[in-house]
Formats: structure tokens, sequence, C-alpha cells
């Protein structure tokens, strides 16, 4: 089968599209032929190895999966003997926990894992889309309780996870503020936002209006910057670590301390969010954003691209398979 293959950190450039083995799945896994993953952050961090204490987890000195790929959306081809959740010919979508293994024509996953039937209807490259930056924005929302008519602004509204927090918190009722440019108000409405910020015209930090949960989806503000917008009991969430990773330590001083808080959205339970994300997409409550198309011989474009920080959404692949079908 063909792969994109990673054999050293780096830029885009070192990725390598090579025949590999085709892998064989185990008694309690599937095998799926994929047809859409997409390039997102978490790719680019992992290729790049950033933060550097990733490696310990990724590859001291070079990845230990060489295919990298956190999101698949495809067709069971088969199936392991103890599995019983799925049969070959199910269209299927999710999301590698790991970070590894999307980026191939074929995959094999356990089938307890992040891992659920495409809705009807909905397309590959749609459901491709659907589960990594929605992972990470449920996590977001998960470490608070939002409450119908609460406000919330999203900085980074038109990013992977930011277009999936606005989404979910309109979901379980908030009032949204998204932050982007003014280009991309009308999509950002379109997702659940009552009100707009451009960036490019207005720092949303100086904003006299309280929120009850900032959600910094891109990492580019901070707890010093936003605590002023906060409500007295009011929460900041960021995406990444921040400046000398004070996002960690500050999530573990300030419940300590009474009023505004830090909390840090630590990835969990991957398969109830697909799960929750299935049954949004059936009931109209939630759509993937994607930007751009590439065929999967032009990842490296994606790559680069992503890494620009213009993309608006998500970023697909589209795999080709000789035999169509």
């Amino acid at each position: 089968m063909k792969a994109i293959v990673c054999s050293k950190y780096g830029p885009p450039d070192v990725l390598q599209l090579k025949e590999v083995e085709k892998p064989f799945p185990k008694d309690n896994e599937v095998l799926i032929k994929i047809y859409a993953t997409t390039v997102n952050r978490t790719d680019c961090a992992t290729l790049r190895a950033k933060p550097f204490f990733a490696r310990f987890f990724t590859g001291l000195f070079k990845p230990k999966n060489s295919i990298l790929g956190t999101e698949f959306a495809g067709k069971i081809e088969a199936i392991g003997k103890n599995v019983s959740s799925f049969k070959p010919g199910d269209k299927v979508f999710g999301f590698s926990e790991n970070g590894y293994g999307c980026h191939a024509q074929y995959m094999r996953i356990s089938e307890d894992k992040a891992l659920a039937k495409i809705p009807k209807d909905l397309t590959y490259k749609q459901a491709a889309a659907s589960s990594e930056g929605a992972w990470y924005a449920y996590n977001f929302i998960n470490k608070v309780k939002i409450k119908p008519g609460q406000k919330v602004l999203v900085n980074g509204a038109t990013g992977g996870i930011g277009s999936a927090a606005v989404q979910l918190s309109k979901y379980f009722g908030a009032e949204i503020t998204g932050v982007c440019q003014g280009k991309d108000f009308e999509l950002v409405k379109s997702l659940g936002t009552k009100y707009l910020i451009d960036y490019l015209k207005e720092d949303f930090t100086k904003s006299d209006k309280k929120y009850n949960y900032i959600f910094d989806t891109v990492g580019k503000s901070s707890f010093g910057k936003c605590k002023l917008l906060l409500e007295p009991d009011g929460v900041y969430i960021s995406s990444e670590l921040g400046s000398g990773s004070q996002n960690i330590f500050l999530a573990l001083l300030t419940p300590i301390l009474r009023g505004k808080k830090v909390k840090f959205p630590l990835p969990k339970d991957c398969k109830g969010t697909i799960l929750l994300i299935k049954k949004l997409i059936e009931k109209g409550k939630f759509k993937a954003v994607i930007d751009r198309e590439y065929p999967f011989e032009q990842i490296v474009k994606a790559f680069k691209y992503v890494e620009s920080g213009q993309k608006v959404g998500n970023v697909v692949i589209t795999v080709e398979h000789n035999d169509k079908t």
C-alpha cells in the first residue's frame, strides 16, 4: 500500500510517499481502507517534534511510528475474529489517539477506540474532518459546565478547534462571541456566534464585555490578558501550554485560590467524543468546516499550508485506490 512516511523530524519536505506493507488486523481490530484523512496542527507539531518534550512520547531522535495522521474516514476491509461492533463494508470515521497511522491507504485500529459508523449522507471528506478539532474542542467544554445563556468567547473561531468549539458551545446553550478575521464573519455567524470581533481591527482583550468562559483555541493570548474580561468565577482555557508552560502551572494554582481560574484541557474520552459528534451530525447540529482539499500525493503542500496559519477550518486529504471501490 501507499503511505506518507516520516523517517525523521523536520519540515514538510522530509515526508515521502512510499510503498509499505499493508497492515493486518489483530483479533480485536478492524482494517480500514482510507478514502479521506486530514492535516492539522497536531500533525505539524508531531512532524517537527514540538514542543521538544513530546519526543519522550513520539521518539527521542526520530518518530517511533513513521506514518503520521490523526483523522480518517473509510470503509472496513476486514475484521479480527473477536470484533462484534463492525463488519466488512461498514463506512466508518474516527480519530487516532496516538497521532499516527492515518496518512496511508490502510490502517488498523481496535474496535473500542475512537471509531464510529459514518452518519447517513455524510461524505468521507466531511467525516474525516469531523473528529480531531471536535475532540479538542469538547475537552475545552467538558472542563466547565456551560449553562444556557452563559457568555463564551472563542478566540480563533475559524480554526479546526475553534469552529468546533463554537458549534458545541451553541449546542449547550451559550451566547457566543467569535474572534476571527472580518472576511470570515458570515461563516462564523452561521456556526452559531451572536457577536463577532475582527482581531485585525480590534484587540478583544480591551473589551468591556464580561464572559463566563474564554476558549483560546489558537493559544495566542494569555490568562493575564484575558483576566479582566472574565466574570468573578470565570474560566480561561487555552489550547497551548503558554509562555513558560504557564497554563499548566496556573491550572494547578488558580483552583486553590478564589475567583477566576485557568483550566487545562487534558484530552480524555475520545470514543465518547466521536459518538457525541456523530449524534450532533445526525441532528444537524454539527458540520465540519473544510478549507481546502489536496490529493494524497500533494500532502507536503497541505502541511505547508497548515503551517502558514491561514487555514479556515480543516484541510482534507483525498486518498485514491486503484480498484475504485
